[in-house]
Formats: structure tokens, C-alpha cells, sequence
């Protein structure tokens, strides 16, 4: 059967513009007339819906025009009220559509169809359910870690859960703007100082000539490995616990 008008399905409803009818029926009034003759005796939202299309001027630009749409049903009536030959043509056609439509197995295709897309759909939710749930598991696993360690650690400990040496985890923090080197030690900016995130523990080692020296050592307290956790994953930069591309 060779198309006469383009026929749209919205909501598992068939649809035709008016537009395309009017230009289809070949009716001399205008279309804006023609709806205003001819439209009064259906109901809008019901029979035919208000939409805007679009045309191609003389310079090539697409300007916004308005369009309807409108049932089948609305459209076959239409087409008799042309009273012309082409509406009984365009008639004959539409009840054509709708016959093929309506049939059983065309029936039948739509709802496994509509099933199929439904079940993609809840495919889809489930695993982005699925990746939220991974994701929700991996952040408290390494809170866990965190929680799970009241004793405050020292940046190489610290540094190994990301992937790092303690030389460039310091440099690193010293990028996310937590802390800053003065007379060789890692110190935390102003804003961070006081809040309980480091504490201060000896380190004692033996010098080059043999003797027993100690030095004060930053330690890295749970509030603190939480502090650096929030600021780092602002930053992309996840423990190895949570990278994807981690096994």
C-alpha cells in the first residue's frame, strides 16, 4: 500500500498532521481558516493536539509553524467533510491503517514489543542500581579501613592505600592545598591547624655517625584520613579499594 500521509505513533496512538492532511486533501482555504471551520466540533486533547513543526524558508532557515495532531478517527472525519475525491481517497486510506492496526497479530507485536522495552528499561535501573549499590560498598569499605584503625598512622601507611610513596602522597596533599613544607616539615595550612586531623609522635633513628637522634614525625589521625579521603575524591583521586581499575 503506497503511503499517502505520514502516520506517527505517540502513546500508542496513531497519529497524522494536520498540516499534511490539509496539503494532502489539496484544500484551497488557508489552514489556519480551515481549522477554524472545521475543528470547532472536536475536542481538543481528545481528538487532536496542538504542536509546533517546522518549514523551510526561502533562505534555508526552519521556522517554527503551527501544526496539529490529530487522531485517525478526527482525520477520516475530515476527510469527508472535504467532500473531493481525494478525501474519499485519503478516507479509504486511513481506514486501511487502522484495519492493519487493530489487527490481532499487529496487537500482539506492539505488546512484546512495549514488554521488550520494559524489560530493557528495568535492565537498565537494575544496573545502575547495581553500579550505585558497588559504589556505595566500596566507599564504606575503605571508611571501614579508616573507622576500623583508631590508631593514627604515619603518610606511608596512608600513601600505600592510594598507590603511593610517602615522597610523592606528600607532594600530592601538598597540591590538594592540605598542607605546606617549612624548614623541612610537613605542616598543615591554617585552615586544617587545631582541628585534630595530625597528632605528633618521635621518630628516633641513627645518624651517620652512629648516634641515636630523635625528631618529631607527623602521625595522620581517622579524622584526618578522613579529611584527605573527601578532599582527594573532589579531586578524582580514589584509594585502591575504590578504582574501577583495580581487581
Amino acid at each position: 500500500m503506497q503511503e499517502l500521509i505520514k502516520v506517527t505513533v505517540n502513546n500508542d496512538q496513531q497519529l497524522v498532521s494536520a498540516r499534511d492532511l490539509h496539503k494532502g486533501l489539496a484544500i484551497k482555504t488557508r489552514f489556519s481558516l480551515w481549522v477554524s471551520q472545521n475543528f470547532k466540533d472536536f475536542d481538543e486533547e481528545q481528538d487532536f493536539t496542538s504542536v509546533v513543526s517546522t518549514t523551510v524558508v526561502n533562505n534555508g532557515a526552519r521556522k517554527p509553524i503551527q501544526d496539529y495532531a490529530l487522531t485517525i478517527d478526527m482525520a477520516k472525519q475530515l476527510c469527508l467533510m472535504s467532500r473531493t475525491e481525494k478525501g474519499k481517497q485519503y478516507r479509504k486510506y486511513l481506514i486501511e491503517v487502522e484495519r492493519k492496526w487493530n489487527d490481532p497479530q499487529e496487537i500482539v507485536k506492539r505488546g512484546y514489543a512495549i514488554l521488550q522495552n520494559e524489560n530493557t528499561q528495568l535492565k537498565l535501573e537494575n544496573k545502575n542500581l547495581t553500579i550505585q549499590l558497588e559504589e556505595s560498598n566500596k566507599k564504606a569499605s575503605y571508611l571501614d579501613v579508616i573507622l576500623g584503625a583508631p590508631d593514627a598512622l604515619a603518610v606511608t601507611q596512608i600513601a600505600a592505600d592510594y598507590g603511593y610513596n610517602a615522597k610523592d602522597f606528600n607532594n600530592l596533599l601538598h597540591k590538594a592545598r592540605i598542607q605546606h613544607k617549612i624548614n623541612g616539615q610537613w605542616i598543615l595550612y591554617k585552615v586544617y591547624m587545631g582541628q585534630g586531623y595530625v597528632t605528633t609522635k618521635p621518630f628516633t633513628f641513627i645518624d651517620h655517625k652512629g648516634r641515636t637522634r630523635s625528631k618529631p614525625s607527623t602521625y595522620w589521625t581517622q579524622k584526618g584520613r578522613k579529611l584527605i579521603y573527601d578532599i582527594l575524591k573532589d579531586n578524582d583521586v580514589l584509594p585502591l579499594i575504590e578504582r574501577s581499575d583495580i581487581e
